[in-house]
């Protein structure tokens, strides 16, 4: 059995937004989609700031604790991190704090959610997330 399509495959650009499913509020309308090896590595690094609808999501091609692991060296701002399993289940969850050298989920996960420390209120273990075509900035 092969691995699951991934959750993002019809959005066409490279950012998205995200809400609780089915069809639940916007939490982040600007998540920037990370496929590759070095968007996966930069992350969120070396910017100042992260705004409340702004976020990132790691994509990696199956789950796992050690490919999904993270760390936040040049990150100087704290972040609400969610692991997804492959269905877009949150799995994980922790405030990730600026300058620490590793943060990992307790079960294997497919995808990293990084997004404003203030949506950690916001998700809980077990919701599902789906994910669409970014919100335009008006």
């Amino acid at each position: 059995m092969g691995a699951k399509p991934e959750l993002t495959r019809s959005i066409a650009g490279r950012m998205a937004a995200v809400r609780r499913s089915p069809a639940g509020p916007v939490l982040a309308g600007r998540v920037r989609l990370c496929r590759g090896y070095w968007s996966k590595l930069l992350g969120l690094m070396f910017r100042r700031r992260i705004a409340p609808d702004e976020g990132a999501l790691l994509v990696y091609p199956a789950s796992s604790r050690s490919l999904t692991s993270i760390h936040m060296f040049f990150v100087p701002f704290p972040l609400g991190v969610f692991w997804l399993d492959e269905d877009g289940v949150v799995v994980d969850a922790a405030k990730a704090l600026p300058w620490r050298p590793f943060y990992a989920p307790a079960t294997p996960a497919r995808y990293v959610l990084e997004l404003h420390p203030s949506r950690l209120e916001s998700l809980h273990l077990g919701d599902r997330l789906e994910f669409d075509e970014a919100v335009a900035r008006s």
